[in-house]
């Protein structure tokens, strides 16, 4: 624990020391507090800055994603300049020209089964602003492990769920999400599109949670799921209940390293990484999608339909077709279920539409 707040501390933070609940004693835990970040994106960046607005003396930013121009309508702690940097190493700069007395560190790095006890392991609470079942579960069984709180956000288009898991003394992530869906079965961001004020809401509310916690202060979200639609203005509060056996069951989880999600599923169908000419195009999203952009000349098919029996009418035909969705994830699913009913000359393109918007 450090000292007496300082002259030029309570200069830079008397407008919160000024709060009865928070005062000077308050203000020395925040300074003391040691967070972990997982993500540097849309949640995170409205988390982040406040974090370090707030005088959070220790942040640990784990990101290994670099700036695309595409994140900066919501990802505002990075800017055009920043296009090609690394997240975290973007983000740092950003919370030290806010306030440089605070320590940012950074792990240009993906979280995973082997590193995540190592970087978290000293740290008093994870704040969870990853964009993927797999980290989650692994932020989860750290946490768990490590007996310290877990504050989780996720958007889904205009509606958000925010939460804080703590073991022994809350649910955990498994309770509500015992195991990850299937690859591809849950649109991304880049699939069902987010406006940028809802991750601002939410991952503004990530911080206060976590200010919370530090401080004392207030109730935090602990056995409660907090529902915000973007669209009504409104918050529902869900009560959830944990069970010790899943706190067990996941501390005890044996840990074997595997590969690494994100890209899709490892099946062996052909792919490309850049649009080849001289092909059909069939576009594997939901129609919602195919009428926000897609490639020039492509027809829609969704995956959803291909499940059901569909088949384009260019597979049908015998012509040279591109699959593609919107990072590759659905086009491969499709292309694999397709030749499992004995028809060829298909290619899924590998990173989608999206990276071929950003060659």
């Amino acid at each position: 624990m450090g000292g007496p707040v300082k002259r030029e501390q309570i200069a830079r933070y008397r407008r919160q020391i000024m709060l009865g609940e928070v005062g000077q004693a308050g203000q020395q835990k925040l300074l003391d507090a040691r967070i972990a970040v997982i993500g540097a994106g849309g949640l995170g960046s409205p988390a982040l800055l406040y974090l370090a607005g707030a005088g959070v003396g220790h942040v640990l930013i784990i990101d290994n994603d670099v700036v695309d121009l595409s994140n900066l309508h919501r990802q505002v702690i990075h800017t055009t300049d920043g296009v090609g940097r690394p997240k975290a190493e973007s983000a740092r700069e950003a919370m030290l020209a806010l306030n440089p007395t605070v320590d940012v560190a950074v792990a240009v790095e993906r979280l995973n089964w082997s590193n995540a006890l190592p970087l978290l392991k000293g740290y008093d609470m994870i704040l969870d602003g990853s964009d993927n079942f797999e980290t989650r579960h692994i932020a989860s069984w750290a946490a768990a492990r490590l007996g310290i709180p877990h504050i989780w956000a996720s958007i889904l288009g205009f509606d958000a769920q925010l939460t804080v898991f703590h073991a022994d003394h809350g649910p955990i992530y498994e309770d509500l999400f015992p195991t990850p869906p299937p690859a591809g079965s849950v649109p991304s961001c880049s699939q069902a599109g987010v406006l940028g004020p809802v991750v601002g809401v939410v991952g503004s509310s990530m911080a206060m949670e976590a200010l919370k916690l530090i401080t004392g202060v207030g109730r935090p979200l602990i056995g409660r799921l907090g529902y915000y639609s973007s669209m009504d203005a409104t918050w529902e509060y869900i009560p959830v209940v944990g069970d010790p056996a899943v706190v067990e069951k996941v501390r005890a989880k044996e840990v074997v390293a595997g590969p690494e999600s994100g890209s899709g599923e490892a099946l062996d169908v052909p792919r490309v990484s850049a649009v080849p000419s001289g092909v059909t195009f069939v576009d594997v999203r939901e129609p919602h999608e195919f009428a926000a952009y897609a490639i020039p000349g492509a027809v829609n098919v969704p995956l959803s339909a291909i499940r059901s029996g569909a088949v384009p009418d260019a597979v049908a035909a015998g012509e040279e077709v591109l699959v593609y969705c919107a990072a590759g994830v659905r086009s491969a699913q499709a292309v694999a279920i397709l030749q499992e009913a004995g028809y060829g000359g298909m290619t899924s393109l590998d990173g989608g539409i999206e990276g071929w918007l950003d060659a």
